[in-house]
């Protein structure tokens, strides 16, 4: 219960750091970046849970969304479909960070990397792209090239949670990488 509290409270913090508002109606922000560790960190269940928890606090009107954005009317945005993949994409992280290896830093790190683009860029994505053609009402066409202006951020956001997960698996070796203890 306590590490989903804190990666809750992390990504909440990520939302401190000002956002970068593009005219697609989705803002750049750090917050990806806790998906990511959540996911590769905590493991899928708990990485699951985190993302749930930071959500419905959302959508009781905590202001934790860069901006201060919070309440039920960030889910009807044009950034709803990233939002509501969030918690998708770290448990898809997590699943993926429990498959492959991480036996050593380095391979934590490389897994980490690897889960990362998977859970926290292409199913947080998709999710994504959905949502604009939903909500934002863009052909699918427009909101993949769209949601395509991300993805050089988001990537810089992969190798920095690869970078994170390196420095925990030499600091705490006997962290658990989704369920496993790294050797």
């Amino acid at each position: 219960m306590a590490y989903v509290s804190m990666f809750a409270a992390l990504i909440a913090v990520f939302g401190l750091i000002p956002k970068i508002d593009l005219p697609l109606g989705v803002p750049i922000t750090l917050q990806t970046l806790g998906v990511m560790l959540a996911g590769c960190l905590l493991g899928p269940r708990l990485a699951l849970q985190a993302l749930v928890l930071f959500l419905g606090a959302v959508a009781l009107g905590l202001p934790l969304l860069s901006g201060g954005r919070g309440g039920l009317a960030v889910f009807m945005a044009p950034s709803s479909g990233y939002l509501l993949g969030w918690p998708l994409g770290a448990l898809v992280a997590g699943l993926v960070m429990t498959l492959l290896p991480s036996a050593t830093p380095r391979r934590a790190a490389t897994s980490a990397f690897v889960a990362s683009v998977l859970g926290g860029v292409l199913v947080v994505h998709a999710c994504g792209v959905v949502g604009l053609v939903l909500v934002a009402k863009l052909g699918w066409t427009q909101a993949l090239f769209g949601t395509l202006v991300f993805v050089p951020g988001d990537l810089i956001k992969c190798a920095l949670c690869a970078a994170l997960v390196h420095t925990v698996a030499r600091g705490l070796p006997d962290w658990q990488f989704g369920g496993r203890a790294v050797r």
